[in-house]
C-alpha cells in the first residue's frame, strides 16, 4: 500500500472500487459496504457545501466514536474542507477554544455521552464563536438552534452533490486536511496543521507496519479525536479495505463480547486495556480467538505484559511504536523483535523517517546517550495554526523537528523513551502539559502560585499533582480545589491530589524546581498522606 492517491477523497474512492463486497463499518444496527461509505460521504460532503463552507472551511467534530464521525471526517474532505477533532473529554471552554481559534464554521457533537450534553456545555462557556455557523447532533436531543443529524443530510441536493464532486476534482495532496490540537509548555494548546499527503502517510505507512489487511475487523477504542484512531483506525482501515467497529468507551466487559461476537481481529490500544483484558475474572468465558494484532504504546510496559499478551491470548501479532501528533508514527518494533525489546524498546525508524539524538547544542549523539529526540520524514507537520514562532522553533534550519522527548538509541538502532523534556505526564495514555493545568488552578480566586506534577500510578500511568500556594488570608481545602477543578478540565487533566504549600521550590534563576516536588509528591503518596 502506498499514499500514491495523492488525497484522502482519492483513497476513499479506490477503496469502494477495491473492495465492493466489504463491510466498511459496523455501529450498532448500521452496517455499510465501502461503496455505501463513499456515497454517505458524499451525502454530508454535498450537505456541507449547501451549508455555504467553501473550500479550505473548517468542520470540527466533537462526538465519540460512532459510524457519524467516520462519514462527516469523509464527507468533510469530498467537500474541500478541513476535519478539527474535538477531544471528547475537553469541558466546554476547552472546546470552545479549539473551534475559535481554528475558526471552525461548522460542528458536528452529540449530546447524549456520559450525561454530558455538548452543546450545552459550549454555550455555557461564555466564549464567543464568530464563525460557528452551523451545530449538526449526530446523536442525542437536538436543542432549540441546532439541526438534527437527518435534517442536516437532507440539504445535500445534485447540485451541492456536483460543486463537492468538482472541489474533490481539483483537491490536491499539499492542501490541507486537518488540525489536531496538541497541548504545548506554554499551557496553550497548538494547532497541528497537515496536508492530504502526510496525513496519508500515517495511515498507508501503519498498514504496511502491521500488515492490516482487507476483511481484518478492526475495534477502535483509540478515540477518533486522537492522531492514532484518525489515522492509524480510520485512514489506515480505509487504505487496506478493513472493517471499522467503532467503540464510545472502553469498558471491558462489553471489549470482551464484541471481540466474540463480531469476530474481532485487530485491536490497538494502551497498555492498561490489554491489562485489564488479562485481568478479567469473565476473560475466559469469551472467544476471543480471532484476535490476531496487537498494537500498543504511549506509556512504560512491563515485560510480563508483552509476554502474557504472546503467551495467554491468541494474538499473532504484538508491536509498540513511538508516534506524536506532530508527525504521525515515528519508529516501531518488528515481528521478529523478543518480549524485551517490545516491552523496553519502541522499535526503529519507519520508511522514510530519519531519527537522531540531540544535545543542548541539537548535535547528535552517539548510541547509549540520552537527549532530545529529532525527527524528519514525510508525515511531519505542516506547521502550527497562526503562530510563525512556534512553527520556527519547533524545527531546526535543516528540517529536524524537536519532539521534546528524552531517549536512547542502542547499537540496534532501537530507541527507548526515557523521559519528557517537555515535564508531559501522560494519564492512561492522554497527554497532560502542568503548564494547562497550573493555568486553569491559577483561576481560582484563593490560589496565589501553583506547581503540577506527574506521580506514578498503578493504574493509569501517572496522574497530575498540584502544589498551590494559597493567596495571603486565603482559607483553601485540597479535597474542595479538586472538586473545583473537575468541571474546568477534562478529568484526565485535573490533579488526583493538592498540597498546600508556604512557598515553592525555587533555584537561583526562579525557576520551580519540579524534581523536588515530584519526589516530595510520590513520598507522600507513598506513606498514604498525600
Amino acid at each position: 500500500m502506498t499514499e500514491d492517491r495523492g488525497t484522502i477523497p482519492a483513497l476513499l474512492r479506490s477503496a469502494a472500487a477495491e473492495h465492493q463486497a466489504t463491510t466498511a463499518i459496523v455501529d450498532g444496527d448500521t452496517r455499510l459496504s465501502y461503496p455505501a461509505l463513499a456515497d454517505a460521504g458524499r451525502t454530508f460532503g454535498a450537505a456541507v457545501v449547501a451549508s455555504g463552507l467553501d473550500p479550505g472551511d473548517r468542520v470540527g467534530i466533537w462526538a465519540f466514536n460512532c459510524a457519524q464521525w467516520v462519514v462527516a471526517a469523509l464527507g468533510t474532505w469530498l467537500a474541500g474542507c478541513v476535519v478539527v477533532p474535538v477531544n471528547t473529554r475537553f469541558r466546554g471552554r476547552e472546546a470552545a477554544d479549539v473551534l475559535r481559534r481554528s475558526r471552525a464554521r461548522l460542528l458536528v457533537t452529540v449530546t447524549d455521552f456520559l450525561d454530558t450534553d455538548y452543546v450545552e456545555l459550549l454555550r455555557g462557556a461564555g466564549v464567543e464563536l464568530p464563525d460557528l455557523g452551523a451545530i449538526v447532533v449526530a446523536h442525542g436531543a437536538v436543542p432549540a438552534g441546532a439541526t438534527s443529524w437527518s435534517e442536516f443530510l437532507a440539504l445535500a441536493t445534485d447540485r451541492a452533490g456536483a460543486e463537492a464532486d468538482r472541489r474533490t476534482a481539483l483537491l490536491g495532496s499539499d492542501d490541507l486536511s486537518d488540525i489536531l490540537f496538541t497541548s504545548g509548555t506554554t499551557g496553550v494548546p497548538k494547532g497541528v496543521v497537515q496536508t492530504h499527503v502526510r496525513t496519508l502517510r500515517v495511515g498507508t505507512d501503519w498498514v504496511e507496519m502491521t500488515g492490516l489487511r482487507a476483511g481484518d475487523r478492526y475495534l477502535m477504542v483509540n478515540p477518533f479525536f486522537h492522531m492514532f484512531g484518525l489515522k492509524a483506525g480510520i485512514l489506515a482501515s480505509v487504505a487496506a479495505g478493513a472493517t471499522m467497529l467503532p467503540q464510545a468507551t472502553f469498558d471491558v466487559e462489553a471489549v470482551l463480547a464484541r471481540v466474540e461476537a463480531e469476530r474481532v481481529t485487530v485491536l490497538p490500544g494502551a497498555p492498561t486495556l490489554y491489562q485489564s483484558i488479562l485481568d478479567h475474572p469473565a476473560r475466559h468465558a469469551h472467544d476471543l480467538s480471532s484476535l490476531r494484532l496487537a498494537v500498543t504504546g504511549a506509556a512504560d510496559i512491563p515485560v510480563e505484559l508483552i509476554g502474557r499478551l504472546r503467551h495467554e491470548l491468541p494474538f499473532g501479532l504484538v508491536l509498540t511504536g513511538y508516534g506524536l501528533t506532530e508527525a504521525g508514527t515515528v519508529t516501531a518494533t518488528s515481528p521478529e523483535d523478543d518480549e524485551v525489546t517490545v516491552a523496553t524498546t519502541v522499535g526503529r525508524p519507519r520508511p522514510g523517517f530519519e531519527l537522531r539524538i540531540g544535545d543542548e547544542k541539537g548535535l547528535s549523539l552517539p548510541a547509549g546517550e540520552p537527549g532530545e529526540i529529532l525527527v524528519r520524514g514525510g508525515s511531519v507537520m505542516s506547521h502550527y495554526l497562526d503562530d510563525p514562532e512556534a512553527t520556527r522553533t519547533a524545527f531546526t534550519d535543516d528540517g529536524w523537528l524537536h519532539t521534546g522527548d528524552l531517549g536512547v538509541l542502542d547499537e540496534r538502532g532501537c530507541l527507548r523513551i526515557v523521559g519528557r523534556s517537555k515535564d508531559m505526564i501522560i494519564v492512561g495514555g492522554f497527554n497532560v502539559y502542568p503548564a494547562e493545568v497550573e493555568n486553569y488552578l491559577l483561576e481560582h480566586p484563593a490560589v496565589a502560585t501553583v506547581a503540577v506534577v506527574g506521580i506514578a500510578d498503578e493504574r493509569l500511568g501517572e496522574v497530575p499533582v498540584a502544589f498551590v500556594v494559597p493567596r495571603p488570608g486565603a482559607a483553601l481545602v485540597p479535597s474542595e480545589l479538586v472538586e473545583w477543578s473537575r468541571p474546568r478540565m477534562a478529568n484526565y487533566k485535573a490533579p488526583r491530589f493538592v498540597e498546600i504549600v508556604e512557598e515553592l521550590p525555587v533555584n537561583a534563576s526562579g525557576k520551580v524546581e519540579k524534581d523536588v516536588l515530584r519526589r516530595r509528591a510520590g513520598e507522600k503518596t507513598t506513606s498514604g498522606s498525600c
